[in-house]
């Protein structure tokens, strides 16, 4: 197997013959198992390996060479060459991208959130943070908005969430303690046991990630229309790695990004969506929806002082705070 260090030493063997590509093989950290969330990644190895003949190959591995939590951590020393992550997971590695983490911000569609994180990336305050850890941004994961699964009794309305144990991240958290829930934040990979045990008594997730960790198995109700935000999970790259590669392996993964994107979003809005819908019926979940007001008033407390205190914070840090939520609320409106 040909990783990053040995191909390097392969190639510092190669005086003469730096043009020619030589045989690639990356490791990939992922978490979980192959579900919506790492369509694109499945389907961008595929691509690769199809078009270069077998010569790069992406080997992809669920939680076997990091945490999801330490996978951006990976990134940095070149223990893998790619990895996916979601910046709620260690807000401070990763703050200039937290800004698609805040509550309400009103993206409609799969499709505009990866126009959105896609043109983010790009911006040069966020490819210096992620530089930080010698990553470069590779291309977003899109998630629906989340919502909230939960035991016990439904709440009736927004007020029922008071003193309730959630789990939920980033902005989705901060937006759930202004109606009293109380918010906790923990991967994935931690939930269903938190919920089995009681520790949280709902979570909040998109529809995949309900069905492939578990959390529909006990539950008894679900938010329909709660939408406070959704997570932004990137896949990056080492970049010694990415620079590393020769032009040719370079051009075909950076050229199968949009394909394996297109796949993705396919995938969700058709196979995943429909699935959902039945899971929740053949359980007996009862589905929980909340007035216009109600959900008005909602996001009257929870969007505009949420993104008041990330701006300062950010500032603080020395980042162009102002600048990068004004980049993507423009999006959003259409005024960019």
């Amino acid at each position: 197997m040909k990783t990053f260090a040995t191909a390097t030493a392969v190639a510092a063997l190669s005086v003469g013959v730096a043009t020619q590509a030589v045989a690639v093989e990356w490791n990939v950290s992922l978490w979980g198992s192959p579900r919506a969330f790492t369509a694109h990644v499945e389907h961008l190895a595929e691509l690769v390996a199809e078009r270069t003949d077998g010569d790069f190959t992406l080997n992809i591995s669920y939680g076997g060479l990091s945490g999801n939590r330490e996978n951006l951590d990976g990134i940095s020393i070149g223990a893998f060459e790619m990895a996916q992550f979601c910046a709620g997971y260690h807000y401070d590695k990763n703050p200039t991208i937290t800004v698609l983490e805040l509550p309400f911000l009103g993206v409609s569609s799969l499709q505009q959130e990866r126009e959105i994180s896609q043109a983010l990336y790009e911006h040069p305050a966020v490819v210096a943070d992620l530089a930080r850890w010698n990553a470069t941004l590779l291309m977003p994961s899109p998630l629906p908005q989340y919502n909230i699964v939960g035991t016990g009794d439904a709440p009736a309305t927004l007020g029922d969430f008071e003193g309730m144990a959630v789990r939920a991240t980033g902005g989705i958290g901060a937006a759930m303690a202004t109606i009293g829930a109380v918010p906790t934040s923990m991967s994935a990979t931690e939930v269903r046991q938190a919920m089995d045990s009681g520790v949280v008594s709902a979570v909040s997730f998109a529809p995949h990630a309900h069905m492939s960790f578990g959390t529909i198995e006990n539950a008894a109700w679900w938010t329909t229309n709660l939408n406070p935000g959704t997570v932004n999970c990137p896949v990056v790259v080492n970049t010694d790695a990415l620079e590393f590669l020769s032009d040719e392996h370079r051009e075909v993964l950076l050229g199968a990004v949009d394909d394996a994107l297109d796949h993705y979003i396919e995938n969700y809005n058709s196979n995943t969506m429909e699935a959902w819908g039945p899971a929740l019926e053949e359980r007996g979940i009862a589905q929980v929806s909340f007035s216009d007001d109600e959900l008005a008033a909602f996001r009257e407390a929870a969007a505009a002082p949420a993104a008041a205190a990330w701006i300062e914070e950010n500032n603080a840090r020395g980042l162009p705070a102002q600048e990068l939520y004004d980049f993507v609320t423009g999006m959003i409106s259409g005024d960019m």
